[in-house]
């Protein structure tokens, strides 16, 4: 039975790593990654501003490391393109 992930546990390990999250600043999103919550067993991370898959590389990297299950997915259609997380 898959366990429980909570976002802000993705969150502490990206932060910890010294990335930084994006911000909603002066109308615009500022560069860095945002994670948000999907149910109870996974949670999603992406990368706002460019280099989208390069940093979605390097995120993933650091999440599996820290024991964390990672898919890189993209959405329908081309997409945005996000890691798909959950407990390992």
């Amino acid at each position: 039975m898959a366990r429980v992930i909570r976002a802000r546990d993705v969150d502490a390990v990206l932060a910890y790593s010294g990335y930084g999250p994006s911000e909603f600043v002066d109308g615009e999103w500022e560069p860095g990654y945002r994670v948000g919550q999907d149910g109870r067993r996974r949670v999603n991370v992406f990368h706002d501003g460019p280099g989208e898959a390069d940093r979605l590389e390097v995120y993933r990297l650091e999440l599996q490391a820290a024991g964390f299950c990672v898919i890189p997915e993209q959405q329908e259609d081309g997409g945005r393109r996000r890691l798909g997380v959950t407990a390992g």
